[in-house]
């Protein structure tokens, strides 16, 4: 009898609910028990996982080392996806795998290349994949002179920090005044110049911004399946243009990728982004984990995280090229369970009036997570 996969996912993306799912339902009907950890209650990774568990706060890196451990023994985890911090767990991987536990992430060396994005457009660009125009700035005068010389080029200017993950932080640089038109609708991405450089000049500490220009759709996401042995297994590129999502093998985007990931040994998952600049598909970012969205591949008949699980076992599948790709599709919000906790004391007592109370659910709540349907 083929024994079941214990598999941990720690603090991430409540998308991953969908990755937690097809582990269930995959190919190869093999038993699948799901561990899962966040610092949030009302995740609802927590909610999908068969056992969970709140994460100790305040540790330290190496702190959390010891803590993932602990956890691997204790639950006596086959497969680990770490997203927090991933760069101390894989400079032990040789101590997960004492305790049978395999990581399902590149190696230290690859993940450093890709923490900082300078570091990470300087080293691609050295391997021929093309980048957009950048600039490092850590003040108002490096801000300032970035920002006039994309504008005398015809580009508008944006900046995001030069380490993060997702869209955190990004913003687009204009010179309209602040207004009570910035007031009015939903809030957008854009900052005003003179106030950005005004809270640059009145801050007591630096900033390390990664400055560009703002480049155009359509953005291609190619997410990657790599071997330990720094080969391909699969890569598919996931399209969004606006609200219209697809899916691509066109080698314009699926070439670059493929040096990214095997010149820099980036094992497992992992998602290497693309915009247009002018005319050209350039490097937007490189993410060394699994993406929010990978679960959409399953709209073109391939259950990636199985496969990923399988490669990070020694069950190695092979080459993998998806037996089609799913039509246009769009991503819209869904229910999800959560689990039935008690919600902390928000704030004291007080003489002012509170809002009358609401009697707690009979069932578990729900929160919104993203599942992608077709146009």
């Amino acid at each position: 009898m083929v024994s079941r996969v214990r598999v941990w996912l720690n603090r991430t993306y409540a998308e991953n609910v969908f990755f937690m799912d097809q582990l269930r339902r995959n190919p190869s009907d093999r038993a699948v028990e799901i561990h899962a950890t966040h610092g949030d209650a009302d995740s609802p990774v927590l909610a999908a996982a068969d056992t969970a568990e709140l994460e100790p706060e305040g540790l330290s890196p190496a702190g959390y080392v010891e803590y993932a451990l602990a956890q691997c023994r204790r639950r006596g985890i086959d497969v680990f996806v770490p997203r927090l911090h991933q760069s101390a767990i894989v400079a032990h991987r040789a101590e997960f795998e004492a305790v049978g536990t395999a990581l399902l992430a590149p190696p230290p060396e690859a993940v450093a290349v890709f923490q900082d994005k300078v570091v990470a457009y300087e080293a691609v660009q050295a391997v021929g994949v093309p980048v957009p125009p950048w600039f490092r700035v850590r003040d108002a005068d490096e801000l300032l002179a970035a920002v006039e010389e994309l504008e005398a080029g015809g580009h508008r200017a944006c900046f995001k920090p030069a380490s993060g993950a997702g869209g955190v932080g990004f913003r687009m640089i204009t010179r309209s005044p602040f207004s009570l038109s910035h007031l009015s609708g939903f809030p957008t991405p854009y900052a005003q110049l003179d106030l950005v450089l005004d809270a640059l000049r009145r801050s007591e500490e630096p900033v390390d911004w990664l400055v560009m220009p703002r480049l155009e759709q359509p953005e291609v996401s190619v997410d990657c399946l790599t071997g330990p042995d720094n080969r391909v297994r699969l890569a598919i590129g996931r399209v969004k243009n606006g609200r219209r999502r697809g899916f691509t093998l066109q080698e314009q985007w699926l070439e670059p990728a493929r040096l990214v990931v095997e010149g820099f040994g980036l094992h497992y998952l992992s998602n290497v982004q693309f915009r247009m600049f002018g005319d050209t598909p350039v490097l937007m970012d490189v993410n060394t984990r699994p993406a929010g969205g990978l679960h959409q591949l399953s709209l073109c008949g391939v259950n990636v995280p199985w496969l990923a699980v399988q490669l990070a076992l020694g069950e190695d599948p092979g080459t993998v090229t998806p037996p089609f790709l799913g039509q246009d599709y769009t991503v819209v919000a869904g229910p999800r369970p959560l689990r039935p906790v008690s919600i902390p004391q928000q704030r004291p007592e007080t003489e002012a009036p509170l809002l009358p109370a609401v009697p707690a659910p009979a069932q578990p709540g729900s929160v919104q997570t993203g599942a992608a349907l077709p146009l």
